[in-house]
């Protein structure tokens, strides 16, 4: 792929759902329109976030701008995580086997379980009275 081109990549966890691009640029990242450290709010989640990107040293190479919608805070960071790194691959398909090494291109599956009926919760019963 092309220097100056522009890769797409979707991420996934949880219920929610990103949308990344990556371009070549100074190394800003925005999620939703807004700097992602003000969105995310937590420095953990904002090393998640980094992470691909420090594991293949190109911090300060790409201007990466995420849009996400759905779940939380946290699985967002996820979700945005896993966009990048499938963008990365997009770029460069020798990044493949790096990142797949450090595990950013897994999808991280876990779902909340629905609820049953008859039960409080998914697996929770009623309490039990006996008396």
């Amino acid at each position: 792929m092309a220097k100056n081109a522009i890769s797409y990549g979707t991420g996934r966890r949880k219920c929610a759902v990103a949308r990344v691009w990556l371009e070549p640029g100074e190394g800003l990242i925005t999620i939703n329109d807004r700097d992602f450290k003000d969105y995310l709010c937590r420095p953990v989640l904002e090393i998640l976030v980094k992470s691909p990107i420090e594991a293949l040293e190109v911090d300060g190479r790409y201007n990466i701008r995420a849009r996400v919608k759905g779940g939380g805070v946290s699985g967002q960071a996820g979700a945005v995580r896993l966009g990048i790194s499938r963008a990365l691959v997009q770029l460069d398909e020798g990044l493949r086997k790096s990142l797949r090494a450090g595990g950013f291109l897994t999808r991280d599956a876990r779902v909340k379980e629905r609820k049953k009926y008859g039960r409080k919760k998914a697996r929770r019963g009623f309490q039990f009275v006996k008396r």
